[in-house]
């Protein structure tokens, strides 16, 4: 998985019903785009996120 800042991170919900969270990535602490992320969610809070399987890198349709 690799990132760039201003991707977005979309974590799937583990839950029927229940919407995915999606932020924006603000930091790439990794090497070469790769994890941990540094992550804003919608809600303000910021969180170092190490991805797994539930999660996806979405990149803006620009940079690619």
């Amino acid at each position: 998985m690799q990132a760039a800042v201003g991707d977005r991170l979309r974590v799937h919900s583990n839950v029927v019903g229940a919407r995915d969270r999606i932020g924006e990535i603000v930091e790439v602490r990794g090497s070469e785009g790769r994890p941990p992320y540094l992550v804003r969610f919608p809600d303000g809070h910021e969180r170092l996120v190490f991805p797994g399987p539930d999660c996806v890198v979405e990149h803006p349709a620009e940079q690619r």
